[in-house]
């Protein structure tokens, strides 16, 4: 059975790639390199899927937002 999911991946200071699956609580991973966070995070949205037993919630990918806060 194949399921897609949509992928959250960000870049911190040090470089670091961080990915996260918005439909999947929880379900989120780091890497070194952008093939590794994606190895990483197929794994990571396995083990959901088998911890939660379910395929997660369904949403629709819309769009990212740059939002500036000024205090």
């Amino acid at each position: 059975m194949r399921n897609e999911y949509n992928v959250i991946i960000e870049q911190d200071s040090e470089g670091t790639y961080v990915a996260s699956v918005p439909a999947l609580r929880g379900c989120h991973t780091q890497g070194k390199s952008l093939d590794e966070v994606m190895e990483r995070i197929r794994e990571a949205i396995a083990l959901c899927l088998e911890e939660k037993g379910s395929d997660g919630e369904a949403l629709d990918f819309v769009g990212i937002q740059k939002v500036v806060v000024r205090s």
